[in-house]
C-alpha cells in the first residue's frame, strides 16, 4: 500500500471514530429519552446506523493491521508492478491510457488508479516497455502496448 493510501484510510478511520460515532451515540440517547423503545423508529434507525458504522470501523482497522506501506522510490521501474504508473495504447482503437496500479483499497478509476487484482493490471504485471499485453475484460479482449513505465 502507498503511504498516501495508508494516510487516507487512517484519516477516514479517525473521522468515523471521532465524529460519526459520537453523533450516532447522541442520536441513540435522544431517541431513548423519548420513551417506549419497542415502537421507536428513531431508536431502531440509529442502532442500525451504529451497527453499520462499527462494521466499517472494524473493516478499516483490519486493513490497517495487515497493511504494509511500500516505498515506491526503492522499486524498480523496468517492469510493470505495484505503485507504478503505466502509459499504454489500446491497439483496438489506438486510445492512449495512463493508470497507476495500486492495492484494491486505493483503487479509484476517477484518479486513474486501478486495482492490482483487475483484469487489466493482471495482464500488465511483469511486462516491459514495448510489450503487448492481452487483458480479458467483460467486453472482450483488450490488446495493450506498454509505452512508458514510471514510479
Amino acid at each position: 500500500m502507498s503511504q498516501e493510501g495508508y494516510d487516507r484510510i487512517v484519516a477516514e478511520l479517525n473521522e468515523m471514530i471521532n465524529v460519526q460515532l459520537p453523533r450516532i451515540k447522541d442520536a441513540i440517547a435522544e431517541a431513548r429519552a423519548q420513551g417506549d423503545l419497542s415502537e421507536n423508529f428513531e431508536y431502531h434507525a440509529a442502532k442500525r446506523e451504529q451497527g453499520k458504522l462499527l462494521g466499517r470501523i472494524r473493516f478499516r482497522q483490519r486493513v490497517l493491521e495487515n497493511a504494509r506501506v511500500l516505498d515506491a522510490s526503492v522499486l524498480g521501474s523496468d517492469t510493470v508492478g505495484l505503485l507504478r504508473t503505466v502509459e499504454m495504447t489500446n491497439l483496438n482503437n489506438n486510445a492512449c491510457m495512463t493508470y497507476t496500479i495500486v492495492n484494491p483499497h486505493e483503487a479509484n478509476l476517477a484518479d486513474h488508479k486501478i486495482s492490482i487484482k483487475s483484469p487489466i493490471a493482471k495482464a500488465l504485471l511483469g511486462k516491459k516497455v514495448g510489450e503487448v499485453a492481452e487483458a480479458h475484460v467483460p467486453s472482450g479482449v483488450l490488446k495493450l502496448r506498454i509505452e512508458k513505465i514510471t514510479l
